[in-house]
């Protein structure tokens, strides 16, 4: 797969851990054997996931000409806080969109990702109710923008396009490359599935290092027939745009939207207690909307012999911790 065909900064430098986790396998006690791919180490102020999409599109609108990016996301978004992180570093102004999707829930004075907007120098932030066309207010912001002669440039959500999802096709790569260096064969790789760019990409990447890995995604937000429609016609696209000819199986992309909760970003136990479990076995923190609920499900689905006996399932980390502190009265009760 040809990544150099696209604009790209290089962010990262070298690749995340795969790690073993033995004490939270054993603590489990069932016959599966758990590894993390560490992207929370991923560079960027707090880290995560956004970082290797952001590669491209930054480097995509610094090609382009911009000297302003609008992004969005709900109020404690870890990537607006990343892509507000390397839109500071490349020396671009960053405008943030800012869903309630939780009626109340945004709180300027807030803890976690909410304050380092404010530190970070963020250009302007724009408080929208739930259920507002993102997209179209981001398209308002950047002709107000244009009226001031600043040449914006729009990141969908999540940097979940077939331009960002490249990031997660190359990290399908690495992780390759670090298992066969480790002669570490893995079952099962299980991703969180949000804006679904993350979760595309790894299905492209290892349909196309044929790696024969089957990718299970754990929905935060939509019921399982529309996310799994989503991340396969984003994996379409991504793969298109690498061009990728192996055809790209409906069945590759698996979701499970029993996880969810109540919505977007409302506290469940299960992942208030999959948090306290590998911050307590492994000392690995994880975020309470995306990486919390994706190891909710991945216990979950351990605990009721989803995986086969002996298997070994790879969990992808994909950061978020800062939002943590904005939760802390959900994990001190």
């Amino acid at each position: 797969m040809n990544f150099a065909q696209f604009p790209r900064r290089k962010y990262i430098h070298t690749p995340t851990p795969i790690e073993p986790m033995p004490a939270l396998s054993k603590r489990l006690g069932k016959d599966v054997t758990l590894y993390v791919k560490r992207d929370d180490l991923l560079p960027g102020a707090g880290g995560g996931n956004k970082t290797r999409k952001l590669e491209f599109c930054i480097a995509d609108a610094m090609e382009k000409k911009a000297d302003a990016i609008i992004t969005c996301g709900a109020v404690q978004s870890n990537h607006c806080r990343l892509t507000l992180a390397w839109a500071v570093k490349e020396g671009l102004d960053c405008h943030l969109i800012l869903e309630e999707r939780v009626k109340g829930s945004y709180k300027k004075e807030a803890s976690g990702n909410n304050f380092l907007f404010e530190l970070m120098g963020v250009k302007s932030i724009e408080v929208v109710p739930g259920g507002t066309d993102m997209m179209g207010a981001m398209e308002k912001k950047a002709e107000n923008l244009k009226g001031e002669g600043r040449h914006p440039y729009i990141i969908p959500g999540g940097a979940s396009n077939a331009i960002g999802a490249l990031g997660y096709v190359s990290c399908a790569a690495e992780t390759m490359t670090q298992l066969n260096d480790m002669h570490l064969n893995i079952d099962h790789i299980v991703v969180p599935s949000g804006s679904a760019g993350t979760h595309a990409g790894m299905v492209v990447g290892m349909v196309g290092t044929s790696s024969n890995i089957p990718v299970s995604g754990v929905n935060v937000s939509r019921k399982k027939d529309v996310q799994e429609e989503i991340v396969y016609k984003l994996a379409l696209a991504t793969a298109e745009k690498l061009g990728v000819n192996t055809v790209l199986d409906r069945n590759a992309v698996v979701c499970f939207d029993q996880y969810v909760g109540p919505g977007y970003s409302i506290p469940t136990d299960a992942m208030v207690e999959a948090v306290k479990l590998f911050a307590q076995t492994e000392s690995i923190l994880l975020d309470p909307v995306y990486s919390g609920k994706t190891a909710a499900g991945l216990i979950d689905l351990i605990q009721k012999d989803h995986f086969a006996p002996g298997a070994k399932v790879l969990f992808l980390h994909t950061g978020g911790s800062p939002a943590l502190y904005a939760y802390m009265e959900t994990f001190r009760k």
